[in-house]
């Protein structure tokens, strides 16, 4: 009843939020792309996206065709590898941001060592910035992390506004420093936070610096300071710090999956792994209510 091809592109244009863009990850004509999400729609009765000529929103219904569309995946990939008898050998050195630690990474994870149980898959868990610096010196095959919006490296898997976030008991005096808890360097967020408040004028202090995300939620949750995060990533126990504090925006950010120099060993398999990721991406967020996708 729904054609695979139809489904990868509508999983694509969900997480990219563009139809562009979702054509250029797919290798597609962005008409091709329109008339596969059409003829999904068409196939369900549903219209799946709310879109006009500056935004693209998942329907209600959209929403409940992302499990779904995933699941459909997944029985249709795992039928086509035990027929064809393929099955992928080799090691795979992957490395994932702290921004994921919260979400559903470990269920990601757990579906690549089922489906693909002869590949010995090394799992490295760092600041972006640390990531991205390995994957240059040779010493990961795959990458999912953080990047500026401005760099060019990486398949993006989806974008995200970085915001404000703290104890909801937190109160903020303006004629001090703001007390900011903050990844080292060369953490990606910690950076843009700097140079927001710097175009600000605003000053700070940091208040505590850890290289491990349940290090920083903790100080948070003591209500240490404010720490700069992604809109769908925020940790259970913190909320936005409101707009009447009046600290600077920040910006958005990228995250994306990047390819260190293929070794014939791993290649096969990071190709699986950035699949699996591009294709169940939106389960690494949390919804707009802080509850996981």
């Amino acid at each position: 009843m729904y054609d695979p091809s139809q489904l990868r592109t509508f999983l694509a244009v969900a997480q990219t939020l563009s139809f562009t863009q979702a054509a250029r990850r797919l290798g597609l004509r962005q008409s091709t792309v329109s008339q596969h999400v059409r003829r999904l729609e068409d196939a369900t009765g549903r219209q799946l996206f709310s879109r006009d000529t500056h935004s693209v929103e998942l329907t209600e219904d959209g929403e409940a065709m992302l499990g779904f569309a995933r699941r459909l995946l997944e029985v249709h990939e795992q039928a086509a590898a035990f027929f064809t008898g393929t099955r992928l050998r080799g090691r795979l050195r992957f490395g994932a941001s702290e921004d994921f630690v919260l979400t559903r990474l470990p269920e990601i994870l757990e579906g690549f060592r089922h489906d693909h149980p002869e590949v010995d898959l090394e799992l490295t868990v760092e600041l972006s910035g640390t990531l991205h610096e390995r994957l240059a010196a040779g010493k990961l095959d795959l990458v999912l992390a953080k990047r500026r919006a401005e760099d060019p490296r990486g398949e993006l898997v989806w974008h995200d506004d970085l915001v404000w976030i703290g104890a909801e008991r937190l109160r903020l005096d303006p004629d001090r420093p703001l007390p900011l808890i903050v990844y080292p360097p060369p953490g990606i967020t910690r950076v843009l936070a700097l140079e927001a408040l710097e175009r600000a004028g605003r000053s700070w202090r940091v208040a505590c610096t850890s290289g491990s995300l349940n290090g920083l939620i903790a100080a948070a949750r003591a209500g240490l300071g404010v720490m700069a995060h992604s809109r769908g990533l925020v940790p259970p126990g913190l909320v936005r710090v409101p707009d009447r504090f009046g600290l600077p925006e920040l910006g958005r950010v990228d995250f994306v999956l990047v390819h260190g120099d293929r070794r014939a060993a791993a290649q096969d398999a990071a190709d699986a792994r950035e699949e699996e990721i591009l294709g169940g991406g939106d389960r690494l967020q949390r919804g707009r209510h802080g509850q996981v996708v």
